[in-house]
């Protein structure tokens, strides 16, 4: 097995690479399949949080890019500041990963979220989409609160 063990500084070329989902990219130690089927550990430094792009580099020198897979979203599309102001807001309270966008915010599908973007007068589209969460407000990995509880 690839033993995939830190993350590089900076984006370089790569012939390999493995999508993951939202869930995935935010932990530390995890066993993937190779977008070429190889199998793969992730094993990063604790709080290590992947993006779309950044490249991981193994024990034997191989790097592989990380790729943000399509997953089911909740995308919020509008002009009014206020109303995405408010929707951020509430669902920031609730500690959902939130990408937030001009215009845009999208968020992993949750009808009950949608229930509440929509009470406060915002149109929700569900689709499969890549997500790249906020990192948070001090520019780090955000934090979680273990099973049940999104990162934010």
């Amino acid at each position: 097995m690839i033993r995939l063990i830190k993350k590089l500084d900076r984006s370089v070329r790569t012939d390999f690479s493995v999508t993951l989902t939202l869930e995935q990219r935010v932990r530390s130690r995890l066993r993937v399949r190779l977008d070429d089927g190889r199998e793969a550990g992730i094993f990063l430094a604790r709080g290590d949080r992947l993006r779309d792009g950044d490249c991981l580099i193994s024990e034997e020198r191989l790097i592989v890019r990380v790729k943000a897979a399509q997953e089911p979203v909740s995308t919020v599309r509008g002009r009014d500041p206020w109303l995405f102001a408010r929707a951020c807001y509430h669902l920031g309270n609730r500690h959902v990963a939130l990408q937030i966008e001009p215009g845009r915010l999208r968020y992993p599908h949750d009808h009950v979220l949608d229930a509440l973007v929509r009470g406060l007068g915002l149109e929700v589209i569900l689709e499969e989409a890549p997500i790249e969460p906020e990192r948070g407000a001090y520019g780090g990995p955000g934090h979680t609160h273990g099973a049940g509880h999104r990162e934010h």
